[in-house]
């Protein structure tokens, strides 16, 4: 099964994906975790964040689920997911696909802001930031929606996560 956490930067993806990913394990070992950065880092960093370069990652990212999905390799992965042919591409093409949206409001990741991307993409320091200059479009029709407004713990989203997902679909 392939778990595919969308979110916008500050949402959660990655701290909620890899407690998903923890539990699983725990049951299914042939079960990894993947985001965005990591992709970007195995594949070289050879890509910017342009419209253009931000697509070729989501391509990059939905054929390597292709490639575990074809193993029978479960992947809980955290991914910007700006694009809905991406979505309706994994929906069409892999066995086993469960898609989540991480609802955070663009006030609450600019409270967040981690990795100081919205303060530096509203100072004209950088550019090619979604939520700022360039559109996020929230997925057409998730499996799940979890409102993550920073009420919520990780370990209650997870839980959410873990109880929607169809484990007869997960691969032993």
């Amino acid at each position: 099964m392939i778990i595919w956490l969308i979110g916008m930067s500050g949402s959660g993806k990655t701290v909620i994906g890899r407690k998903v990913y923890e539990e699983l394990k725990k049951e299914y070992r042939n079960t990894i975790f993947l985001d965005g950065d990591m992709l970007r880092e195995i594949m070289g960093n050879d890509l910017g964040h342009s419209l253009e370069d931000r697509k070729k990652n989501a391509d990059r990212f939905c054929r390597m689920c292709k490639y575990f999905d074809d193993h029978d390799i479960n992947a809980v992965c955290g991914i910007l997911s700006l694009f809905h042919e991406s979505q309706e591409w994994n929906r069409n093409n892999l066995k086993s696909y469960f898609e989540i949206y991480l609802d955070v409001s663009l006030k609450e990741l600019m409270r967040r802001d981690s990795k100081g991307l919205y303060k530096k993409a509203l100072n004209g320091e950088i550019t090619n930031v979604v939520g700022v200059d360039i559109e996020f479009k929230m997925p057409v029709n998730p499996d799940l929606i979890i409102k993550n407004e920073g009420d919520l713990s990780i370990q209650n989203a997870a839980r959410t996560i873990l109880e929607k997902i169809p484990r007869e679909s997960m691969f032993k």
